[in-house]
């Protein structure tokens, strides 16, 4: 009785175990997708407003690198992190 009790109790926190590990790994994309997009549409953003001449253009062009470099910093592990995968 107490092995049945046991091996069942194993398989169960197993299972959990795994169904956590795949939503979090779930989430993990999303954020990224989302973040590499946003990088994206920033950048997008900042070379459109930089055409343009003005002073209130290249204030808005400068605010942008604001939320710009975190979002590099943010890309450049990503992409490390997925060639550490790949050779690992």
């Amino acid at each position: 009785m107490i092995s049945t009790v046991t091996v069942s109790t194993i398989t169960t926190i197993t299972s959990i175990t795994s169904i956590t590990s795949i939503a979090a790994m779930g989430i993990g994309a999303g954020i990224t997708i989302f973040a590499v997009l946003l990088l994206i549409g920033l950048l997008t953003t900042k070379e459109l407003v930089g055409a343009s001449d003005g002073s209130r253009q290249s204030l808005i062009s400068r605010c942008l690198n604001i939320s710009i470099i975190p979002l590099v910093v943010s890309f450049a592990v990503i992409v490390a992190l997925k060639v550490f995968e790949i050779l690992g």
